[in-house]
């Protein structure tokens, strides 16, 4: 089955996609995830109306959203409480005018993405771990995203497309982890990441298959057979390690705890990263709360992120002094396994630079 990444609307073709739209008949089962693709909300105006906000948003959402455009699955929103500007899960992809001043010290590219390609759509930042960037397609736009400004259009699409990245990766002996992702490396279909997996199997020097994904937090359902088959299948191989993206206890429902509970019982590690947000999780409570809904659901706190400096995510930058101190709180509440470390990626450094020993 094609893939192929055209937008629900004209957007810039450095932003990424706001959904793959899939070619050939659909697949009788496990299709429901890509229904939720396309049925998610793009429209200021609906999401204004779905959730009973003010119109006074639209002209700052609208504008916003020209940028970067809105985009975000109907279950979410779901979560969310209506008529509350404050809920913490809006807050993560309502667009505002913030979003359109400029700060010093925000750029386009915070975390050094494009020195340190080897290949298209292959980065290596850090010794023994390469990444790829499967797609620019997301479950959501999140208003934060360092890869706002990435250049996806660039980027490669197809396993023809990757050879060249995956023979990188063949010649490096020092690589033994494989990193997928994007964009969201589960808005591909499992028919195009399948073989993919099964080329990176085949590098005897690969140890660990990891994937960065916010999938299984908005749309769980994409925790489907198939991608279930392929993932458990190269752990006999390779490592799985799925990271997921939480950053609030609300995104995380009984359908969230259900999508985990069949990714572990397939073998898969489970780790959490989160980003501190103002307004969102800069709160001690609400960071515990995290990581106690966290670990019941068998997903390890791995990383909470300083903000990326971003050009558009400023508004939601917290002081670094403060997370120290929201992160000493949280030592003295919660066991050692349950406290994420608290760092923040710089480009050019060899590895994430802790913010806190």
């Amino acid at each position: 089955m094609a893939l192929s990444t055209k937008p629900a609307r004209p957007v810039s073709p450095n932003l990424p996609q706001p959904e793959p739209v899939f070619e050939g008949p659909p697949a009788a089962a496990g299709s429901a995830w890509r229904t939720a693709l396309k049925q998610a909300v793009r429209d200021p105006a609906e999401l204004c109306r779905l959730l009973e906000l003010p119109a006074t948003l639209l002209p700052a959402a609208r504008r916003a959203a020209q940028q970067f455009g809105l985009f975000v699955p109907r279950a979410f929103l779901a979560r969310m409480r209506k008529a509350d500007l404050a809920d913490p899960l809006l807050r993560q992809v309502l667009p505002l005018d913030d979003e359109l001043r400029a700060a010093p010290g925000f750029t386009a590219d915070p975390v050094g993405d494009a020195p340190a390609e080897r290949a298209p759509g292959l980065l290596q930042k850090y010794s023994s771990r390469a990444l790829l960037i499967t797609t620019g397609a997301c479950a959501v736009h999140c208003r934060y995203c360092f890869r706002r400004h990435y250049p996806y259009s660039a980027a490669p699409h197809s396993l023809a497309e990757w050879l060249p990245a995956l023979d990188a990766i063949a010649a490096d002996p020092t690589i033994d982890e494989v990193i997928l992702s994007g964009g969201d490396p589960l808005t591909v279909v499992d028919d195009v990441l399948e073989p993919l997996v099964r080329r990176l199997e085949a590098i005897p020097h690969l140890r660990t298959l990891r994937i960065h994904t916010r999938l299984p937090i908005f749309i769980p359902e994409r925790v489907c057979d198939s991608l279930l088959a392929w993932f458990s299948a190269a752990g006999s191989r390779l490592t799985p390690i799925c990271v997921v993206h939480a950053n609030h206890a609300a995104e995380l429902d009984d359908d969230v705890a259900a999508a985990c509970d069949r990714l572990r019982r397939a073998g898969v590690v489970l780790l959490n990263q989160a980003v501190l947000l103002r307004g969102v999780n800069d709160s001690v409570a609400a960071l515990d709360e995290l990581s106690r809904r966290l670990v019941a659901l068998g997903v390890m706190p791995y990383y909470l992120h300083q903000l990326d400096r971003v050009a558009g995510a400023a508004h939601f930058e917290v002081p670094e002094a403060a997370g120290l101190r929201l992160v000493a709180a949280l030592r003295e509440r919660l066991p050692g396994y349950a406290v994420p470390r608290y760092v923040r990626e710089q480009s050019g450094a060899p590895y994430k630079v802790p913010l806190i020993d």
